[in-house]
């Protein structure tokens, strides 16, 4: 998503775009529906649990070596930019190699591997996190930039509109539960315990489940103060409605509650790569900016506790949204994409 939203920056000024993603990655079925051209390599993961999958790695890596080159000869591309994952790494290795200017996007507050692996050889390194910088080993002549992480900037949503238009009721305050995408089974799971319990009965409930998820608790929607969904598209109409948040901590979940200035409970995915979004929470909670609840201590008492006593402190509201906002990059992603422009006027 970050790749998308600084392509279309990038179009919008006058650029070609060229996507790179995995063949077995969730970008086989986004970019299709993009306007942009695109290649995927045939690449896997690092399997941490199933190490014994990592056998065929040296056979995956040769061919995906072998197909980054071939997407770089028919490219002939002015700047490469890796923005994570391990699809990134053999095109910006074979870019830096060629001496082709490189720029990376790492949106977590824990670097992934691929940014710390490519930092040294990068000519510019953009944070979203500023946490990020003590994690890196920039080269000398690598430029570091805290930008934040590139999202679509928040609309201008009347409150009471969004929640006119999802059916909710206005004599109550609205919790927005979002476990990303693909929906948080613990998550999901904690918020029904917790409506059989009727422990969330004084709030509206805007319930992003994920798409799988989504016929276990659609019977759940209730007129007035309960509405689930999938996912919410777009969420800038739920972010509007919401007066908390609750989410996974990851990046683009994280840069959106601070672009929106929203007040959040996070509960990080303890499953995540290197606990990065522990890391991401933690950033947060430090500015003041959110609650953390970690999986752990997740039940449906202390979820209802922590929303409940949150939603009924309008001061303290207001202060989460407020240091949320000061962490809030909304033109991040022209900001990127001007610095990153510039590697090809020096190259």
């Amino acid at each position: 998503m970050p790749a998308l939203v600084l392509a279309q920056v990038a179009a919008e000024a006058g650029h070609e775009v060229t996507l790179v993603g995995a063949q077995r990655g969730i970008e086989a079925q986004i970019l299709p529906r993009h306007p942009f051209r695109f290649h995927l390599l045939p690449m896997e993961p690092l399997y941490r649990r199933t190490w014994w999958r990592n056998l065929r790695w040296p056979a995956i890596a040769v061919r995906a070596w072998r197909s980054a080159g071939r997407v770089l000869r028919e490219e002939q591309p002015a700047i490469v930019i890796g923005t994570g994952g391990y699809a990134a790494g053999p095109v910006v290795v074979r870019a830096q190699l060629a001496g082709i200017p490189t720029a990376l996007q790492e949106q977590n507050a824990f670097p992934g591997l691929t940014t710390r692996l490519l930092a040294r050889r990068a000519r510019q390194v953009h944070l979203g996190f500023p946490e990020a910088e003590r994690k890196l080993s920039p080269g000398p002549r690598t430029q570091l930039f805290v930008f934040g992480n590139p999202i679509a900037p928040p609309g201008h949503i009347d409150s009471h509109a969004a929640r006119t238009e999802f059916g909710l009721t206005s004599d109550r305050r609205t919790v927005l539960i979002v476990g990303g995408s693909q929906g948080a089974r613990a998550l999901n799971e904690t918020v029904a315990r917790a409506l059989d319990h009727g422990l969330l009965n004084d709030v509206n409930l805007l319930w992003s489940t994920g798409a799988l998820h989504e016929p276990l608790y659609a019977s759940r929607s209730v007129s007035g103060r309960i509405v689930v969904r999938g996912f919410f598209d777009p969420i800038s109409t739920a972010y509007a409605a919401a007066d908390l948040v609750v989410a996974r901590a990851g990046a683009m979940t994280v840069a959106e509650l601070c672009a929106w200035g929203k007040p959040s409970v996070l509960v990080p995915l303890p499953s995540a790569a290197a606990d990065h979004q522990t890391f991401n929470a933690r950033a947060l909670t430090s500015a003041g900016a959110s609650v953390m609840l970690l999986e752990r201590e997740l039940d449906p008492a202390s979820l209802a506790k922590t929303v409940t006593t949150l939603v009924h402190d309008t001061v303290r509201l207001q202060a989460l949204g407020k240091s949320a906002r000061k962490r809030g990059h909304p033109t991040a992603a022209r900001n990127i994409m001007e610095k990153v422009l510039e590697l090809s006027q020096v190259a």
